[in-house]
């Protein structure tokens, strides 16, 4: 649809704007034109140029200048920022960028970053920033991955329906002896602070699905501790399923509670929804998430991967491959594949080893 002349986009760039010669509010940046002068916008963004130093904090800062300036009511208001981290003029450290993205969020204009470059790329920066900045990171290595991002995936990644949004997990004991949540620990809360509407959380945009995995070892079953055994106490056995009187969750897994709030609003929502204990076939987005997962592990050299290999992450997701429309799924495949043709990870002798 066309947009509406009330939609604006400005174009900023650090380079630019050195943090000696931050424009005052109202002025040192020109009006951002209407959306749909195209032709302008176009010929603007095919001017940019990479080089020279950065003034990353100083170019954060003006952006959210130019888009307070334009704010509109009840809209989506969003900074963009596409950059590879290494800001290195001005506010640059982490602790730096995160304080002043932190105060800049209040204003209620969300944050995209998309990572571009190699070498000097500054991921962790980047994934702070939008983290602490009611936003969102992707990295963008190639034009399959900027279309899934700033096309297929648009609504996702530029439109928030929800932000704050946390989620708490409870497994029923009479099912489940012990479980482990595999990645996310850089976004782990304490339990208190699920009801605290004070502690910020991440954002969800239209379209938008978070996949959890965990590891659950079932209700009877030994649980691996991996520690020594303790000096004063004795080995404890595998802890009987809890009883539970019939018809009292006994088919209920787990429970899982979210929190969200409005993307204007202050105050939290909470949804709830028990989930069955059924025995089913994985599909094939399941499986496909199941390799992911497990060739994260294999990157970080996780003492959970077990003896999982390469070749079993590319099994696992060429059956989780499906129809792939816009061939992601392949692309993972296929990056799978040259880290077990390259031998990235070391692992080519010790799969000799165990044939």
């Amino acid at each position: 649809t066309q947009p509406a002349s009330s939609h604006w986009l400005g174009l900023v760039h650090p380079r630019a704007y050195p943090h000696r010669r931050r424009p005052r509010r109202g002025g040192g940046a020109p009006p951002p034109p209407p959306r749909d002068r195209r032709a302008r916008i176009l010929s603007a963004v095919e001017r940019l140029e990479a080089g020279g130093s950065t003034a990353g904090g100083a170019g954060i800062a003006l952006a959210y200048d130019v888009a307070r300036q334009h704010l509109v009511e009840d809209g989506n208001n969003r900074v963009i920022l596409a950059t590879d981290g290494d800001f290195n003029v001005g506010a640059s450290s982490d602790e730096a960028m995160v304080r002043l993205i932190e105060k800049e969020r209040e204003s209620g204009i969300f944050l995209t970053v998309l990572g571009f470059g190699t070498g000097n790329l500054k991921d962790s920066k980047m994934e702070g920033i939008a983290n602490r900045g009611n936003g969102n990171f992707h990295y963008v290595d190639g034009l399959l991955e900027a279309r899934k991002v700033l096309v297929e995936e648009m609504g996702g990644t530029l439109f928030t329906v929800a932000k704050d949004v946390k989620l708490q997990v409870e497994f029923n004991p009479a099912r489940a002896a012990a479980y482990r949540l595999i990645g996310y620990e850089n976004r782990l809360l304490a339990d208190e602070d699920f009801n605290d509407d004070t502690k910020d959380a991440g954002e969800l945009g239209a379209g938008h699905t978070v996949t959890a995995l965990y590891e659950v070892v079932p209700a009877g079953l030994p649980v691996p501790r991996g520690v020594d055994p303790l000096r004063y106490q004795p080995a404890t056995e595998p802890r009987p399923p809890v009883e539970t009187p019939p018809g009292a969750f006994e088919d209920e897994l787990l429970y899982v509670k979210v929190r969200y709030k409005d993307p204007d609003g202050s105050e939290s929502r909470l949804l709830a929804h028990a989930v069955a204990d059924r025995s089913r076939s994985p599909s094939r987005s399941f499986r496909f998430a199941a390799a992911v997962a497990g060739f994260g592990m294999l990157l970080r050299d996780s003492p959970h991967a077990g003896g999982l290999s390469p070749d079993d992450v590319i099994s696992l997701a060429e059956r989780g491959r499906g129809d792939d429309p816009r061939g992601y799924r392949g692309e993972f495949i296929r990056l799978v594949e040259t880290v077990r043709d390259l031998d990235l990870l070391g692992t080519a002798a010790e799969d000799d080893d165990r044939r």
